[in-house]
C-alpha cells in the first residue's frame, strides 16, 4: 500500500490541488463528487484518496446519514486526504464506471456499497488489479474483497419477524401477511428474508410474496395494490415490509383501499418518515441500525488501509463465496412507539424538534417525547 501511495504521490498531488479550494464537492463526469481539507484536526499521517461508492438515493439514508458521517470521520482522522464520492442511483452499470474512474483517479481505497453483489465481483476484481483494497460496506459484494462492516443481517429479518408475531398477538396462527422483501439484486434482502422467514413460518400464513425491484417505494405499493386484489381486504392481518421505504408504499396502498386502521407493518432504517408514522399509528416499526458508528468504522479502516495499517477490532469473519472477509457486524434494534425516545431520540439520531413537527406533535406528547 506504501509502495502504491509513493508510486502515484504525483497523481494524487495533482487531485489535492483540484480540491483545495476547500470542502465543497466538485462534480465529475460520473455524478460523484470530490474534496479535501487543509483544515486542521486531530488525525494526521500519510494523505491519500478514498472512493466512498454508495448505491442509491431511493432509501433516505445514504444521503442523509452515510455519507455526511464518513466524511465528517475520514475528514478528521486524515485533513488532507481527498474523498472521491460516487451515488449510482441503483444502476450496476453506474456503479462499475464510477469506480473505474475513481481507480484512474488515484484511488488507494475502495469503500464499496454495491447496487449489486454480484456484478460488483468486476469492480473488486479491477481494484485487485491495481493492489487497492475494497472495504465492503453495509452490502457485502462477491469477490475477494478485503474487509465488510454491516449489520447482522439476518439479525435485522428476525427482529422485524418478532416484531410482528407480537403486534398480532395469540391469534396469530390463523392470520394471514403479505411478505414486501427488498430488491432481489441485493445481498442483504436475502438475509432479511431469511431472517423473517425463520421467525414466521410456521406461524402464520403468507399469502403473498414479493421482492421489490430496487426496493422502489412505488414498486412496492403496487405490490400490495395486486395483495389487496388477490387476498381481500379483510384476510389481510399483517405486513412484512423489509424497509422503511417499502413498509411506506404498502401502507399508502391499504389507506387508498380504506384500510382503518392499518394492520401492523414492519420497517427497516429508521427513516424520519418512518418514525413520524409509528408515533402516529400507521406502522408498527422499524429496525434502527445506528449508522453513524458504521460509517465512522468504514472511514478508520479506510484510513488505515491509506497508513498501510491493519485495521482493528475485526472480530468476524463471514463467507462471500469467494472467501472467508474479516468483518465487523453492528446489533440492529427493534424500535416501535415504546422506545421512540429511548433510542433515535436518546441517540441523537434525530431531535424532538425534527420529528415533532406539525401534526406529530401530539403524538410524540403521548409518547413522551419533548
Amino acid at each position: 500500500m506504501n509502495g502504491r501511495i509513493l508510486r502515484r504521490s504525483l497523481a494524487v498531488t495533482g487531485v489535492l490541488a483540484l480540491a483545495l479550494a476547500g470542502c465543497g464537492g466538485s462534480s465529475d463526469d460520473n455524478g460523484g463528487s470530490s474534496s479535501s481539507s487543509k483544515s486542521s484536526g486531530s488525525g494526521g499521517g500519510k494523505s491519500g484518496t478514498v472512493a466512498l461508492l454508495l448505491p442509491e438515493t431511493k432509501t433516505a439514508r445514504y444521503e442523509s446519514a452515510d455519507r455526511p458521517y464518513f466524511t465528517q470521520k475520514l475528514k478528521a482522522l486524515c485533513p488532507d486526504c481527498t474523498l472521491l464520492y460516487s451515488n449510482a442511483d441503483q444502476k450496476a452499470d453506474t456503479q462499475q464506471q464510477q469506480a473505474e474512474a475513481a481507480l484512474t483517479k488515484g484511488a488507494d481505497v475502495l469503500v464499496l456499497d454495491p447496487v449489486d453483489g454480484k456484478a460488483a465481483a468486476n469492480i473488486v476484481a479491477k481494484a485487485k488489479q491495481q493492489n487497492v483494497p475494497v472495504v465492503s460496506y453495509d452490502r457485502l459484494s462477491s469477490g475477494p474483497v478485503d474487509y465488510y462492516i454491516s449489520f447482522d443481517n439476518q439479525r435485522v429479518g428476525k427482529l422485524q419477524g418478532q416484531a410482528l408475531l407480537k403486534a398480532l398477538g395469540s391469534n396469530a396462527s390463523s392470520d394471514q401477511i403479505v411478505m414486501i422483501n427488498g430488491s432481489p439484486t441485493d445481498p442483504n434482502a436475502a438475509d432479511f428474508k431469511k431472517g423473517a422467514h425463520s421467525v414466521l413460518d410456521g406461524k402464520v400464513k403468507i399469502s403473498k410474496e414479493y421482492d421489490t425491484p430496487d426496493w422502489s417505494p412505488d414498486k412496492a405499493q403496487q405490490e400490495m395494490e395486486q395483495a389487496i386484489t388477490a387476498v381481500g381486504k379483510s384476510n389481510i392481518d399483517g405486513v412484512y415490509a423489509a424497509n422503511d421505504g417499502t413498509g411506506g408504499g404498502a401502507i399508502a396502498a391499504m389507506k387508498s383501499a380504506g384500510f382503518n386502521p392499518v394492520p401492523p407493518t414492519t420497517g427497516q432504517d429508521a427513516e424520519l418518515a418512518a418514525i413520524q408514522r409509528i408515533l402516529k399509528g400507521d406502522q408498527y416499526m422499524t429496525v434502527y441500525k445506528a449508522i453513524k458508528p458504521e460509517a465512522e468504522k468504514a472511514a478508520q479502516i479506510a484510513y488505515d488501509l491509506v497508513q498501510g495499517n491493519t485495521p482493528t477490532g475485526i472480530t468476524k469473519k463471514l463467507d462471500n463465496g469467494t472467501a472467508q472477509i474479516p468483518s465487523v457486524l453492528l446489533t440492529p434494534v427493534s424500535v416501535t412507539k415504546a422506545n421512540v425516545n429511548d433510542t433515535v431520540i436518546k441517540d441523537g439520531f434525530y431531535t424532538a424538534d425534527q420529528v415533532c413537527t406539525g401534526q406529530y406533535a401530539k403524538y410524540c406528547k403521548q409518547a413522551g417525547i419533548s
